[in-house]
């Protein structure tokens, strides 16, 4: 079973949710920290980092001895990462890559009529796996500077091991690597807080969790802060919530110190338990 951790923006304490429920399933299990851009579960769960991965992309190499500039490669890329100027009278053409922008779908050398695209590799992140105890443990780091963090992700979860359960702490939003993080997931946690921000980007993630058809429940962070329109329009959508956390400066002392609540506060550990049971209940 795949449960994945979201939220519709950041702060609402998705990784602290996922971090904690992982810690509270008696079963051997595995945890993916797929916030590649800014992963911190591994503050929390203080993994033993046994091997380290590189990531790369493949992107694109002009040849120019080959290239007539006919811009065929310019019309295939879905993401304008290629720029074809044709030479003039007594002027040779010009092929500008922008490799931040490539994707690395490999379509330009694929339709290149004179073979004159090889794909090189680029380095965007790493990934790094290792174990919490029983727990694997495996995250993901985007290097400084470049923006594509999908491609790191799906080198995670081509890690994940089909005999254990699975929880993935997602990146926070409603953008690509999100939904290339959810996608697939047996059961997703939306973690909110009850303002005004919070349940205007929980609408926008119950939308994407609805049209890629994934089943889904609400957790509300510092539940006793805000208002009761969060509670209203989960009630009026018919979408269960599942927990609700109180907002107290001891989880958040304890928070500030790297510490798991169901280590700072064992009680806890008995309520994950339980919505990790519902989980399951509602996954077989």
């Amino acid at each position: 079973m795949i449960i994945s951790v979201a939220s519709g923006k950041g702060g609402t304490g998705k990784t602290t949710i996922a971090v904690n429920l992982a810690l509270s399933i008696d079963e051997d299990m595995q945890f993916l920290d797929c916030d590649v851009e800014e992963p911190n579960a591994h503050i929390f769960l203080k993994p033993k980092i046994r091997e380290t991965k590189r990531v790369y992309i493949p992107v694109p190499e002009i040849d120019e001895e080959k290239c007539t500039y006919c811009g065929k490669c310019r019309e295939v890329c879905a993401y304008n990462a290629i720029a074809v100027m044709k030479g003039t009278e007594g002027r040779k053409g010009s092929v500008l890559v922008f490799a931040n922008l490539c994707h690395g779908c490999g379509s330009c050398a694929y339709f290149c009529p004179e073979g004159a695209i090889k794909e090189v590799n680029k380095e965007i992140g790493e990934i790094e796996m290792g174990n919490v105890g029983s727990i694997q443990f495996i995250h993901g780091r985007l290097n400084i500077g470049e923006a594509m963090a999908p491609p790191i992700i799906r080198q995670i979860k081509k890690h994940i091991n089909p005999t254990r359960t699975v929880v993935i702490d997602a990146p926070p939003g409603t953008s690509c690597p999100v939904v290339e993080t959810i996608k697939r997931s047996d059961f997703c946690l939306l973690v909110t807080e009850p303002t005004p921000f919070g349940l205007n980007d929980l609408m926008l993630a119950v939308e994407v969790l609805r049209k890629l058809k994934v089943p889904f429940g609400v957790v509300i962070n510092r539940s006793d802060l805000g208002d009761e329109k969060t509670d209203k329009y989960c009630k009026n959508q018919n979408i269960p919530i599942l927990m609700r956390i109180p907002f107290k400066k001891e989880i958040a002392m304890a928070y500030s110190k790297g510490e798991p609540i169901v280590k700072a506060f064992p009680e806890y550990r008995k309520e994950f338990a339980i919505l990790y049971k519902w989980i399951a209940e509602q996954t077989t």
